[in-house]
């Protein structure tokens, strides 16, 4: 879909953008449950090489990355930019310079970090940049709360997309995120981006992701029933037609406060339990992380470089 500036003032004067829809006037300067108005801000543009091998490469991920969040976990890892809303404003016709200036810097792809509450400004800033010239994948990177109303948008624009599932459990979500219809709502999201890009396409001379879907899970401590449940969920739905990562670097944030049960990393024993189960019921194509992940220095630097 083609969309138009017009068309954007239009979302922004009534969001309903992501399942929160808390129909706030973004156009004329109100905040959404996102934290932002409809000027883009984001707090960070550089090449990224920490993401699974096949979106990172050897050149590094062009990673952009977006203030603001619809799901605001309380555990939220990038809590300056997501949750305390840190950033700068950046015009519609710069970010189509940036994502330019990234496929210049070798950048495998263009990585868009927490972009669904931005979701109509970024398609009008990446049709600018590809009438331009930008020629590498597009690689969509969410919490996946997301409304399949507006993942239709970018339907012919995104060829990778990078959603987490974080809870199968309303229970969970409620307590974490106040989302109770998380997982609905996720799950139906990463139906639509299956349906726009299909089965994994990977580059045979450089392993590099082309197109397709990867579909990331952290665990969360002492929640193995509801790993399992997702993991369960998304081999019966896929098989192996998505990739799988399962991730053990949840880091619990300094200084804030957080239910006992969130207190602490995730255990070698526990990670291992999650990784036999899904060898065991089938999953083969999936990625998971070496010991030592469970660390702040794996958050870049939040410092506005590049924008």
């Amino acid at each position: 879909m083609k969309i138009t500036e017009e068309m954007i003032d239009n979302l922004m004067r009534d969001c309903t953008l992501c399942p929160r829809k808390c129909h706030a006037d973004r156009l004329h300067g109100q905040k959404g449950f996102c934290g932002q108005t409809a000027q883009l801000c984001a707090a960070r543009a550089s090449l990224h090489f920490w993401e699974e091998p096949c979106i990172s490469g050897s050149s590094g991920s062009g990673t952009v990355f977006f203030s603001g969040c619809s799901l605001q976990c309380i555990f939220c890892q990038n809590r300056s930019i997501a949750l305390e809303g840190f950033g700068r404003a950046v015009p519609l016709e710069r970010l189509s310079e940036i994502f330019l200036e990234l496929q210049e810097k070798g950048a495998a792809n263009i990585n868009l970090v927490t972009p669904g509450h931005f979701l109509p400004q970024i398609a009008y800033s990446l049709n600018l940049a590809k009438e331009r010239g930008l020629a590498v994948p597009i690689v969509y990177n969410t919490g996946s709360y997301e409304e399949v109303s507006s993942l239709r948008m970018l339907d012919g624009l995104i060829d990778i997309y990078l959603p987490d599932l974080k809870y199968h459990s309303p229970e969970l979500s409620e307590k974490y995120a106040k989302a109770r219809n998380y997982f609905e709502k996720a799950a139906d999201a990463i139906a639509e981006m299956f349906r726009q890009t299909g089965p994994p396409v990977l580059d045979p001379a450089s392993g590099l992701m082309k197109k397709g879907v990867i579909v990331r899970h952290m665990l969360l401590p002492g929640q193995p029933g509801d790993s399992k449940r997702i993991l369960r969920y998304l081999h019966t739905a896929y098989g192996n037609d998505i990739y799988v990562s399962i991730m053990n670097q949840y880091t619990p944030p300094a200084d804030i406060d957080l239910p006992d049960e969130l207190k602490r990393t995730i255990t070698e024993q526990e990670y291992a339990k999650i990784l036999s189960f899904a060898e065991r019921i089938g999953i083969e194509k999936g990625f998971f992380q070496e010991e030592g992940t469970a660390q702040d220095s794996f958050i870049p630097p939040f410092n506005l470089e590049g924008l």
